[in-house]
Protein backbone atom coordinates (compact mmCIF):
# COMPACT_ATOMS: atom_id res chain seq x y z
CA UNK A 1 0.00 0.00 0.00
CA UNK A 2 1.02 3.60 -0.50
CA UNK A 3 3.04 4.97 2.37
CA UNK A 4 4.44 8.46 2.82
CA UNK A 5 6.57 9.12 5.88
CA UNK A 6 7.75 12.63 6.62
CA UNK A 7 10.83 13.42 8.62
CA UNK A 8 10.51 15.23 11.89
CA UNK A 9 9.91 18.96 11.66
CA UNK A 10 10.88 21.22 14.47
CA UNK A 11 11.11 24.61 16.07
CA UNK A 12 13.19 27.24 14.33
CA UNK A 13 13.68 30.95 14.76
CA UNK A 14 12.45 33.43 12.22
CA UNK A 15 14.95 33.68 9.38
CA UNK A 16 16.18 30.17 9.94
CA UNK A 17 16.14 27.11 7.72
CA UNK A 18 14.70 23.62 7.91
CA UNK A 19 14.66 20.67 5.54
CA UNK A 20 11.80 18.20 5.40
CA UNK A 21 12.00 14.83 3.70
CA UNK A 22 9.39 12.30 2.74
CA UNK A 23 10.10 8.62 2.13
CA UNK A 24 7.65 7.02 -0.28
CA UNK A 25 6.81 3.37 -0.84
CA UNK A 26 4.09 1.17 -2.26
CA UNK A 27 3.86 2.78 -5.68
CA UNK A 28 6.02 3.55 -8.69
CA UNK A 29 7.54 6.71 -7.27
CA UNK A 30 9.27 7.90 -10.42
CA UNK A 31 5.97 7.86 -12.32
CA UNK A 32 4.18 10.46 -10.21
CA UNK A 33 4.44 14.09 -9.37
CA UNK A 34 4.79 14.84 -5.69
CA UNK A 35 3.61 17.71 -3.56
CA UNK A 36 3.98 19.32 -0.17
CA UNK A 37 0.96 20.86 1.54
CA UNK A 38 0.63 22.62 4.86
CA UNK A 39 -2.15 23.41 7.29
CA UNK A 40 -1.94 26.15 9.87
CA UNK A 41 -4.24 26.23 12.91
CA UNK A 42 -7.70 27.37 11.94
CA UNK A 43 -6.88 27.44 8.25
CA UNK A 44 -7.50 25.18 5.30
CA UNK A 45 -4.79 22.93 3.97
CA UNK A 46 -2.87 24.69 1.22
CA UNK A 47 -0.57 23.56 -1.55
CA UNK A 48 3.01 24.67 -0.96
CA UNK A 49 5.06 23.11 -3.76
CA UNK A 50 4.87 20.49 -6.49
CA UNK A 51 7.44 18.66 -8.56
CA UNK A 52 6.92 16.59 -11.68
CA UNK A 53 7.74 12.91 -11.89
CA UNK A 54 11.23 13.39 -13.33
CA UNK A 55 11.85 16.53 -11.33
CA UNK A 56 12.10 18.74 -14.36
CA UNK A 57 9.44 21.20 -13.33
CA UNK A 58 8.42 22.71 -10.01
CA UNK A 59 5.74 25.10 -8.84
CA UNK A 60 5.35 27.05 -5.64
CA UNK A 61 2.74 28.98 -3.76
CA UNK A 62 3.37 32.69 -4.02
CA UNK A 63 3.88 32.87 -0.26
CA UNK A 64 6.95 30.61 -0.39
CA UNK A 65 8.38 31.38 -3.82
CA UNK A 66 12.06 32.21 -3.61
CA UNK A 67 12.36 30.76 -0.10
CA UNK A 68 11.37 27.10 -0.46
CA UNK A 69 12.78 24.50 -2.84
CA UNK A 70 11.25 21.12 -3.62
CA UNK A 71 13.49 18.35 -4.91
CA UNK A 72 13.26 14.62 -5.40
CA UNK A 73 15.57 11.62 -5.61
CA UNK A 74 13.93 8.91 -7.67
CA UNK A 75 16.69 6.44 -6.86
CA UNK A 76 15.84 6.74 -3.16
CA UNK A 77 12.07 7.30 -3.50
CA UNK A 78 12.32 10.53 -1.58
CA UNK A 79 11.04 14.05 -1.95
CA UNK A 80 12.35 16.96 0.08
CA UNK A 81 11.40 20.52 0.92
CA UNK A 82 14.20 22.95 1.76
CA UNK A 83 12.77 25.90 3.63
CA UNK A 84 14.88 29.03 4.03
CA UNK A 85 14.18 32.47 5.45
CA UNK A 86 11.37 31.01 7.51
CA UNK A 87 8.68 33.30 8.86
CA UNK A 88 6.24 32.85 11.75
CA UNK A 89 3.45 32.55 9.18
CA UNK A 90 5.13 29.38 7.87
CA UNK A 91 4.13 27.68 11.12
CA UNK A 92 1.96 24.72 10.18
CA UNK A 93 1.74 20.97 9.89
CA UNK A 94 3.42 19.98 6.63
CA UNK A 95 2.20 17.01 4.60
CA UNK A 96 3.75 15.02 1.80
CA UNK A 97 1.24 14.14 -0.93
CA UNK A 98 0.84 12.06 -4.04
CA UNK A 99 -2.21 11.83 -6.25
CA UNK A 100 -2.68 8.48 -7.95
CA UNK A 101 -5.66 8.39 -10.33
CA UNK A 102 -8.37 10.28 -8.41
CA UNK A 103 -7.10 9.49 -4.92
CA UNK A 104 -4.85 11.60 -2.76
CA UNK A 105 -2.47 9.94 -0.36
CA UNK A 106 -1.01 11.77 2.62
CA UNK A 107 1.79 11.36 5.07
CA UNK A 108 1.14 11.65 8.78
CA UNK A 109 2.21 15.29 8.82
CA UNK A 110 5.07 16.99 10.61
CA UNK A 111 4.92 20.13 12.72
CA UNK A 112 7.03 23.13 11.78
CA UNK A 113 7.00 26.02 14.22
CA UNK A 114 8.74 29.30 13.48
CA UNK A 115 9.25 31.62 16.43
CA UNK A 116 9.48 35.37 16.02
Amino acid sequence: QVQLVESRGGLVQSGGSLRLSCAASGFSFSSYGMSWYRQAPGKERELVATITSAGGSTNYADSVKGRFTITRDNAKNMVSLQMNSLKPEDTAVYYCNVRIAIKHYWGQGTQVTVSS
